[in-house]
């Protein structure tokens, strides 16, 4: 198993986030045991649905745990997010330490929770580091699938390719469109190519929208999805002058190179190392 550069304060609740397959519960079960915490997983649909309807349940195995358990670990909060008004409330008035992971801020922030007003750090995780890797690092394989932690246990290319085609499906189907984020998917699957295709670009939101057959103010806001469900990242110029920074279009960063590859359709093309000239 490889060692993660990622700390969590054992006495402290916290947010812990990162995109799908970054390896919060992973790391998670390896920092806690089972002795001391309680896992819940709202992946679980039979999890899910049963917090989603009986909120109170969580207080109810909290106060049925053995006296050892002194952590509650809750992944995947935003499937539930009704279930932090109670987190609140038990982080006030017991000595119970909380950890939520979430692959998504977005269904938090529609849902006006307050991500627990400042009783909980937040933290984000994301995919391995060179200094995590040591030896295993190669630069030319970090470019071509990324540094997702499952692709550690892929020994082929043709399984780390359908792996990633897998995760950039698996995002659009869970993220976009069961989560019911945009009512019209096939304009937003052109947009994650468009917006793949122009990673670490300033970003021309005129020019994208007229490829892609929408509004500016729609690719603003698709801009915001992919940011919201932690797939990429807006970096604004450094200017300084606020104004002058404000008027000019900042550039746009996925998590993860293999992930961006796979939404662009470029997995089985060679990696640039060079710039021609």
């Amino acid at each position: 198993m490889i060692k993660r550069m990622f700390s969590i304060d054992p006495e402290e609740s916290c947010f812990l986030f990162g995109a799908r397959g970054t390896g919060k519960t992973t790391l998670l079960h390896a920092l806690f045991d089972s002795t001391s915490t309680m896992f819940i997983d709202l992946l679980d649909p039979e999890e899910e649905d049963n917090f989603g309807r009986h909120p109170n349940l969580l207080e109810e195995r909290i106060k049925a745990a053995p006296k050892t358990i002194q952590r509650v670990v809750i992944d995947e909060i935003q499937k539930v997010p009704k279930l932090l008004n109670l987190v609140h409330k038990l982080i006030e008035s017991t000595s119970v330490i909380f950890v939520l992971t979430g692959s998504s801020s977005r269904k938090l922030k529609r849902g006006a929770s307050n991500l627990l007003a400042g009783r909980a750090f937040v933290q984000t995780i994301f995919p391995f580091t060179s200094i995590e890797l040591g030896v295993r690092f190669d630069l030319l394989k970090a470019l071509k699938w990324g540094t997702l932690p499952a692709l550690s246990n892929l020994n082929t290319d043709l399984k780390k390719e359908r792996f990633l085609r897998s995760y950039a499906l698996t995002y659009i189907k869970e993220e976009i469109q069961e989560e019911q984020i945009i009512r019209k998917l096939d304009p937003f699957r052109q947009f994650l190519e468009i917006a793949a295709q122009s990673n670490g670009k300033i970003i021309n939101y005129a020019k994208i929208a007229q490829d892609v057959g929408v509004d500016t103010d729609t690719v603003i806001s698709y801009f915001s999805i992919l940011q919201d469900t932690l797939i990429g990242y807006l970096i604004h110029p450094y200017h300084t002058s606020i104004r002058k920074r404000q008027r000019k279009n900042p550039k746009f960063y996925f998590f993860d190179t293999g992930v961006k590859r796979a939404l662009q359709r470029t997995l089985r093309d060679a990696v640039i190392t060079k710039v021609p000239f």
